[in-house]
């Protein structure tokens, strides 16, 4: 292989190299305990809204660098909503989860609404409800709760289906169901990244290099063999794993082999041109920002599972964790550029960095210095990169 092929292949996969030594600093850094299976568990948990919502936020980057600064606190929001249901109005914990989602449908609709056929610029409908939800979060809390705060200790079945494990067994016992699914899951990703390298070169598409896919294939196996003997020292498989991966793999097929997934992109590179074409911009504009309420109300119910309680600080910096995931995984600022595959890569990073820093007991406000230098950084770089391919 040639220099340039091989510049190439460390360019495509820059991230996940620095993903990679960032880990490996950590684990020296913290004497091991970076590596011990209940952080491996913890790396999932503690950050598995960030999953979550970059999901949605990609679709909104994607059509111009539009951004949702409003999740974080319509997480706050509907948190207290779902808490007040469950436990003050003493609803069935399944109706409370389907009005939560009703409740963020409406949202998504409306908001959808002001920045597709009302022309509202994103930034300033969605800073509107960044503002309003968080008050009426906060609000809705005292009202109804002396300490602010309501809990869901009691709803056993909610917190089960949303922070409990499949699988289950007791720690530092080894579980090997959470090893077979680890197995099945490198499997299918090395036969599901050949095929599509295969079915592109036969449609007469650009694909990767065949050592770029291979990189990318042990990188990948890896990881996930890795995570999956941890999670099974750890007591098993965490069911918020699950609402991940069917997620992703949801927006990933959505972004990759649907015909609105391409509109995505289409927008974002040019969107008078896509307009002209005869596609609805507004429509896609419309279903991003629904589409992003909904992803947050998932956010919701993992975030109240999580901490077993509605608060009032829940969603604190959701949105800037969810854009910072997006950026650190190479989607463009600007828009029409980026996948979910380097979003996941970019939400790992990021996890490793809070959970990294906070077992070398960084300092909170340090944390964020070095995390907004980690995002300027990417910019800059997706920046530098961009020009460099325009004047070749």
């Amino acid at each position: 292989m040639n220099k340039n092929k091989a510049v190439s292949v460390l360019k495509k996969n820059a991230m996940l190299i620095v993903l990679v030594l960032v880990y490996i600093f950590f684990v020296i850094m913290t004497s091991g305990q970076m590596f011990e299976p209940m952080n491996f568990n913890a790396l999932i948990t503690q950050n598995a809204y960030v999953f979550v919502l970059a999901a949605g936020m990609l679709m909104c980057m994607l059509t111009g660098g539009n951004i949702d600064l409003s999740c974080g606190s319509f997480v706050c929001f509907l948190g207290a909503v779902g808490g007040i249901l469950m436990m003050v109005k003493q609803v069935n914990p399944a109706v409370s989860v389907v009005l939560m989602l009703l409740i963020g449908i409406i949202y998504g609709v409306i908001l959808g609404y002001l920045v597709a056929y009302v022309d509202i610029p994103p930034w300033i409908a969605t800073l509107a409800g960044f503002l309003a939800f968080r008050g009426w979060g906060t609000a809705l809390l005292s009202a109804n709760s002396t300490t602010g705060s309501i809990s869901l200790a009691a709803q056993k079945g909610f917190l089960a289906v949303f922070s409990g494990k499949v699988f289950s067994t007791p720690v530092n016992q080894f579980n090997t169901v959470c090893v077979a699914v680890g197995v099945v899951a490198s499997i299918v990703v090395v036969v599901t990244s050949f095929m599509e390298r295969a079915n592109k070169l036969k449609k007469g598409y650009e694909a990767e290099s065949m050592l770029s896919l291979l990189v990318k294939c042990v990188l990948s196996v890896a990881a996930i063999m890795l995570f999956a003997y941890k999670l099974a020292k750890a007591g098993g498989i965490p069911t918020v794993l699950i609402w991940v991966v069917v997620i992703l793999l949801i927006y990933n097929f959505i972004t990759s082999r649907t015909v609105i997934g391409r509109y995505f992109y289409t927008i974002g590179g040019n969107r008078e041109a896509t307009r002209l074409s005869g596609v609805d911009t507004r429509k896609i504009m419309f279903f991003a920002y629904l589409n992003m309420a909904v992803v947050t109300s998932i956010a919701t119910y993992i975030v109240t599972a999580r901490f077993q309680a509605a608060n009032a600080q829940a969603g604190t910096n959701f949105e800037m964790d969810a854009i910072a995931a997006c950026v650190v995984g190479g989607v463009s600022a600007y828009g029409g550029a980026g996948t979910i595959f380097g979003m996941v890569i970019g939400a790992t990073l990021i996890g490793v960095i809070n959970l990294g820093m906070s077992l070398m007991g960084v300092d909170a406000n340090w944390q964020k210095v070095i995390k907004g230098a980690v995002l300027l950084a990417a910019v800059v770089f997706d920046i530098l990169a961009d020009k460099k391919n325009s004047t070749k």
